[in-house]
Formats: C-alpha cells, structure tokens, sequence
C-alpha cells in the first residue's frame, strides 16, 4: 500500500504521479510511503528513485539494525519503533530513503504514527512548513516519540505486577517478570545503536543537504537519550520486582514452615506422655489409683502440656 504527500498535502499514490513529484521535488518535496511492499514496490524503487540494490536487498530481508548509510545522492536509515501489541513488546522495523528534497519510508506492519501524521499533513499542509527537509524530520520525530507511550505501558505493567506480586506469588509472575525482562533488554540493545545514530545527525543533519536541521534532529537525540535511560529504569525495576517475588516466596515458605514446626512441637510431649502412660498401664491402673483416675490424670497432663506450650508459643511471638 503506498501514500504520497508533498508540503502542499496529499497526492493519489500512482506511478505518474509519483514520477511527476520526484520531478519537482526540489520545489514540492515528496514523502512516499510503502506498507507491505511487494515486487512492484521493489521495482519502483529500483528503476524510478535509481536506489541500489543493496538498500532493495536490506528492505526485503529485514532483522537490520539501526544505521545510517550514506550513498552518492540519498541516504539510507533504519529506524526501529516499539510498539505495544497485546501485552509485550514489539519491534517495527523502518527502513528510510532519504534524498535532499525527498523521503522514502518503507515498512512491513502497519504504522498508525505515520498513518496519524499523515492524516495531520493532509488536513494542514502547514505542518511541513513547506520545507521537504521539514517534512523528513516530521516522519523521523513520530516513530522516534511512537516509542514513549510503549515505555509508559511498560511501567504501568510493572507497578501491577509488583502489587500482585505482594499480594499473592504466583509462579506465573516469575515467567512474565523474565519475558518482559528480555523484552526491555532488547529495547535497549536497539535504542543503544539508534542513539549512537542520531549522535551523528546532531552534527550533519540526516542528508548532507539537510545542515539547517540539526537543532531539530538535537531535540529527537534527547527523547532517545530520554528513553534510553527510562529503559534502564525499567530494567531494574523488573530486577527489583524479580527479588520481590522471589522474596515473598521465600518469607511464605518461612511461614509454612513455621506452622508445621509449632504442630510438631505440640505433638512431641504428647507423643512421649502417650508413650509413658501406655508403658505402665498396669502399674498406674492397678497400684496407684483407679483405672478411672489415671485416665483423668493422662487426659490432664496433655492438655496442660499443651497450653504451656501455646503460652511459650504466644510470648515468643511464634504463633
């Protein structure tokens, strides 16, 4: 699926008039953006815009990292954006062509922050100042920002998970807490690379063209740095949540365990009153007292033993 726009709003995405824009680029500029591309896309890009081929063979392949190369008329960047899809994390991969006077963006899965900054750019044209490089940096600033909402879910995921976790720990916590661990530390791997990228566009702009608009590109380094560092944040908040849990297991164990002592305990001096009374039935029956008391006294020994020990229990903060 492609969508043309220009500085002057949008354009019906067909080959003629494709063709034409990128004529006038220099004087209109042009944002063509392909969703799903498929072979007709490839030659598009191939044969219209003269691209090489090494750029064609990294859009189809994919699982690039981000980087910016530089060829003799355009530039080639990939930008990754993170994406919250169900509960996790998601990567999307964007793959840039960016000319003095002109942007290509190229994408597998739907982007609904440039479907939202194409809609904006459609109704007021404004927007892009009516500077193509402008317009470049308008499509660089939101999927660099589609990253900060993602951020916030991440957060919001944690905080639950940590309240869950206190409350009750269950073993799914621990495997969610791992997931969403790797999924952070992934994060961070491809803000990493893509913060070492827009390092090098706060000097030079995007396109060597492009210098009037590095104190742009300077403000969409500090939300990388910005998110960079809520990445690392994040991580070890998902640490701390780790030794909560691990935590509140342990200190449930210990409860446990402590009730099966405090029952065992009250068993032993039963098990050895029962044990003495049973050894000298005959005697204490038949030489010391009746069969009657003798009953009564086992019957009281037990009970007496056993609340000397639920006192014992009690004062000791046990029980």
């Amino acid at each position: 699926m492609r969508t043309l726009l220009t500085t002057e709003g949008a354009v019906d995405a067909t080959k003629a008039a494709i063709s034409r824009c990128f004529s006038s680029a220099r004087k209109g500029g042009l944002w063509l953006d392909i969703e799903r591309p498929d072979a007709d896309d490839y030659k598009l890009l191939q044969e219209t815009f003269k691209f090489h081929p090494l750029t064609i063979e990294d859009i189809q392949h994919q699982n690039q990292r981000p980087k910016v190369d530089e060829y003799p008329d355009y530039n080639f960047a990939v930008i990754f954006q993170a994406d919250w899809l169900g509960d996790d994390v998601a990567f999307r991969e964007h793959h840039l062509f960016v000319g003095p006077y002109y942007l290509i963006s190229v994408h597998v899965e739907p982007a609904p922050a440039l479907a939202a900054l194409q809609e904006r750019i459609a109704k007021s044209p404004a927007l892009t100042k009516g500077q193509p490089a402008f317009l470049t940096y308008l499509v660089v600033d939101a999927l660099v920002d589609a990253t900060f909402p993602v951020l916030e879910q991440v957060d919001d995921t944690v905080d639950r998970m940590e309240d869950d976790i206190i409350e009750r720990a269950a073993p799914g916590s621990l495997d969610r807490i791992y997931h969403l661990k790797h999924s952070v530390t992934e994060l961070r791997k491809y803000l990493g690379a893509q913060r070492d990228v827009f390092q090098r566009l706060i000097t030079h702009g995007i396109h060597f063209q492009q210098q009037d608009m590095t104190l742009y590109y300077r403000d969409v380094y500090d939300h990388i740095v910005r998110q960079y560092e809520t990445v690392d944040s994040l991580r070890d908040l998902l640490t701390s949540a780790m030794d909560v849990y691990l935590s509140t297991v342990s200190n449930r164990l210990n409860q446990t365990t402590k009730a099966l002592t405090v029952v065992a305990s009250l068993f032993l001096p039963l098990s050895f009153l029962t044990g003495f009374y049973g050894m000298n039935f005959a005697y204490l029956t038949t030489v010391l007292e009746t069969p009657y008391l003798a009953f009564a006294a086992g019957i009281g020994t037990m009970l007496i033993a056993t609340a000397i020990q639920l006192y014992f229990f009690r004062r000791r903060g046990w029980i």
